[in-house]
């Protein structure tokens, strides 16, 4: 009787895909300053076709996000009250304690922390400084790429 021994064979290694935050975040923003108007707000979302983005002070830090949301409580409220309320002042309405993500984070793991926070957008932000911005979209869009087998 013949044996053969061809030993323990190791399947071979599947190359694992690193998509992080930064291949896909948003570099050139679109930013609003706290004294804004939400009228200036509204007209510039519409004409660039965004959601919101953040705010930031006169040095350039980050201090809020506004969001179509966040105008549309105001002109609502306005006309509920009959009242033109589109004037009110961006730094009123933002969202003050924003959440943030790091360039460096999985994109797997910033899919699951927009489940998880219930946000349409995170900043990017590396050593308290804004890089860019990441959308539920960007997510898709990268999530959509990946090939199946490696994720």
């Amino acid at each position: 009787m013949v044996k053969s021994y061809t030993g323990v064979r190791k399947a071979p290694e599947k190359e694992t895909q690193q998509i992080l935050v930064k291949d896909f975040m948003t570099t050139r923003l679109i930013l609003f300053k706290p004294e804004q108007t939400v009228g200036e707000v509204v007209k510039v979302l519409i004409e660039k076709n965004i959601s919101g983005g953040p705010v930031v002070d006169s040095i350039g830090n980050l201090i809020g996000i506004i969001s179509e949301g966040d105008c549309l409580k105001e002109l609502v409220k306005g006309k509920y009250l009959n009242s033109p309320r589109d004037h009110g002042l961006v730094a009123d309405h933002m969202v003050k304690e924003v959440k943030t993500i790091s360039p460096n984070v999985n994109i797997l793991d910033a899919a699951n922390m927009f489940l998880t926070e219930k946000v349409r957008r995170f900043p990017v932000m590396e050593g308290g400084k804004l890089l860019g911005q990441i959308s539920q979209r960007d997510v898709l869009r990268a999530v959509d790429g990946l090939k199946v087998e490696t994720w």
